[in-house]
């Protein structure tokens, strides 16, 4: 068989680079650590800083750099594993949760997720900001969509807004028997609220998390999590599943 054009293609500068770069983070660089600037690193490893750039933009996508304005590229933290199973049954805010609760505000939804919740499409809805850390950063941020029906006793509830308005909606939905849960995931490009967040600039790779909590035979809760693509990996359980869709489904938004 004839060798393909592919593999007798050199292999780009950038990317031998950015092998060279791979293997002095794990010799030389700790955690946290501040890589020496551009013009430095170009002089050591003798390459245009062009080429140079190319490579710190790849091991960034990787999620071993973090470049910030005015701190200057970091060595990155391990990605955090996002467990995508359906083993372990648990309504958000239960204990071991990860996520920190951030805004509560009472709104209509968008079109996408008020079809999700079975709701009219004016019916405003409890919508939970909650934010995820780690090493000190926003890695994650989501937006929890929790019709009146599932939280009808809410009213009582002083809270107007805040996180004591998002605990206290979280405990309302804890009385509601779980009966499942339904995750799906996709790539996708981080919208402008929640770039900020996340520290990144719109438009910037983001992995979206969509779940639907079932209970009474209906969509009691609706979350949709946006982790950042460079640092954040997915992990499966025994009962993962991967679902392959050709389709121009939506995603609620």
């Amino acid at each position: 068989m004839g060798t393909t054009q592919l593999e007798t293609a050199p292999e780009p500068k950038y990317w031998h680079l950015k092998t060279v770069l791979s293997e002095a983070l794990d010799s030389e660089f700790s955690v946290g650590e501040i890589l020496p600037n551009e013009r430095e690193l170009a002089a050591r490893f003798g390459v245009a800083r062009a080429t140079l750039r190319q490579a710190l933009e790849q091991l960034e996508l990787e999620g071993r750099l973090q470049r910030r304005r005015g701190v200057g590229t970091t060595v990155a933290p391990p990605r955090v594993g996002v467990a995508v199973g359906t083993a372990q049954h648990a309504w958000p805010g239960a204990a071991g949760d990860a996520w920190q609760p951030v805004d509560c505000a009472q709104a209509t939804p968008p079109a996408a997720v008020a079809d999700a919740l079975e709701t009219g499409r004016e019916e405003p809805v409890h919508t939970v900001r909650r934010s995820r850390t780690s090493h000190g950063q926003t890695v994650a941020t989501e937006l929890l969509h929790i019709p009146a029906a599932s939280v009808p006793d809410l009213t009582a509830i002083d809270a107007p807004s805040g996180p004591a308005r998002a605990r206290a909606v979280l405990r309302e939905l804890h009385r509601l028997e779980l009966e499942g849960q339904e995750r799906a995931v996709e790539l996708g490009s981080a919208r402008a609220d929640d770039a900020k967040e996340l520290d990144r600039l719109p438009g910037a790779p983001v992995l979206v998390v969509t779940t639907r909590f079932l209970a009474g035979g209906r969509t009691a809760a609706l979350s949709v999590a946006t982790y950042r693509a460079d640092t954040c990996r997915l992990t499966f359980d025994d009962a993962g599943g991967v679902e392959i869709h050709h389709g121009p489904e939506r995603r609620a938004s």
